[in-house]
């Protein structure tokens, strides 16, 4: 589950709150956050995230099964490394750092060197691991892009949840406007977050982003969430359109958007790096969000989004349920991902 950590806004006390992983700080508070138990929820999502990420782990796990540390044993291992789609960066420096770890503990035990390798993963992936932080602006506005067939709309319908649950109010923004099945989608979310939504049928995206961003201004709605429309990096007016959704929403708020997500199904691998590449080139994105772990053996590209293109990871799925999408946590799916 998601904890809400209070903080002191610069004008009247109203509490903003930020939405930080299990592992980490939330932003500075005057006074401590009340003491929330999460251990068996969490408990719950790290079953969840071990069973998720077992077609990516088993075959780097199966490496450490051997009687002895030698150059078959890093061999055997960096093919399992880049057949999860670890790439070759992120490859070379894991096995680098693994065998410095090797020779500083004098380990002679691979059962001991798969937990150094779970460290050596868990520090490449540490700067990645990063609250979202919601109510430093009210709206907090949040520009939320992938793919068709990422899982876009249905990490926004998640995320909508996890919000509203925690006291947030929330405000939908239907800005894929020409995909008839898009609008149902996000009002069937809204309708079930019980949160209101801003759609019009065959209008313009930042014309609609533009009207969310001042209705929530006007309700005073603490986040608004903006869908837009999949597109393939690729298809270049369809990125210009992306580009200009994030310059009228500027227009109605010259702080936002506070967050430009995109969502990537993990199921893609190298792929889903290019993603990042070319969207964070056309819309600086501040996070990300990796949906289907759970389908994928390539669940690797993480390391290589973490070498490559560090981008933080806000949220991973590993399901299509509502508990299914939680925080990232860089030690947690490291732990998972060789246990």
């Amino acid at each position: 589950m998601f904890s809400f950590f209070r903080k002191k806004a610069p004008t009247p006390p109203s509490p903003p709150a930020a939405l930080p992983p299990a592992a980490t700080q939330a932003a500075q508070s005057p006074a401590p956050a009340p003491a929330v138990s999460e251990a068996a929820p969490r408990k719950g999502w790290l079953d969840k995230l071990k069973a998720g990420l077992r077609k990516t782990g088993s075959g780097i796990a199966t490496v450490f099964t051997g009687t002895q540390i030698d150059d078959a044993l890093y061999e055997e291992l960096e093919t399992a490394l880049l057949m999860a789609d670890t790439g070759v960066k992120a490859t070379e420096h894991l096995l680098a750092d693994l065998k410095k770890r090797v020779k500083d503990s004098k380990t002679t035990d691979p059962a001991a060197v798969k937990g150094l390798l779970a460290d050596a993963i868990a520090d490449l992936l540490a700067p990645l691991q990063k609250p979202l932080v919601i109510g430093e602006h009210k709206p907090t506005v949040i520009m939320v892009a992938g793919v068709n067939g990422a899982g876009k709309t249905t990490s926004i319908g998640k995320l909508t949840r996890h919000l509203a649950n925690e006291g947030a109010t929330v405000l939908l923004a239907a800005a894929d406007t020409f995909r008839a099945a898009a609008r149902e989608q996000l009002a069937i979310w809204a309708d079930r977050n019980t949160v209101e939504i801003i759609t019009q049928q065959g209008g313009d995206p930042a014309a609609v982003s533009f009207d969310a961003v001042t209705a929530g201004k006007a309700r005073g709605r603490d986040v608004v969430l903006v869908d837009t429309a999949g597109r393939l990096p690729t298809q270049l007016h369809l990125m210009e359109e992306l580009r200009k959704i994030k310059r009228v929403v500027q227009k109605a708020d010259a702080t936002a958007p506070h967050e430009v997500l995109l969502v990537i199904d993990g199921n893609t691998g190298q792929n889903a790096l290019m993603q990042v590449k070319a969207f964070d080139d056309a819309l600086a994105l501040t996070g990300l969000i990796i949906t289907k772990l759970d389908g994928t053996a390539k669940g690797g590209v993480i390391c290589a989004i973490a070498r490559e293109k560090p981008v933080p990871i806000y949220f991973i799925g590993v399901g299509e349920k509502l508990e299914d999408l939680e925080t990232f946590d860089a030690r947690e799916f490291a732990q998972a991902l060789l246990a």
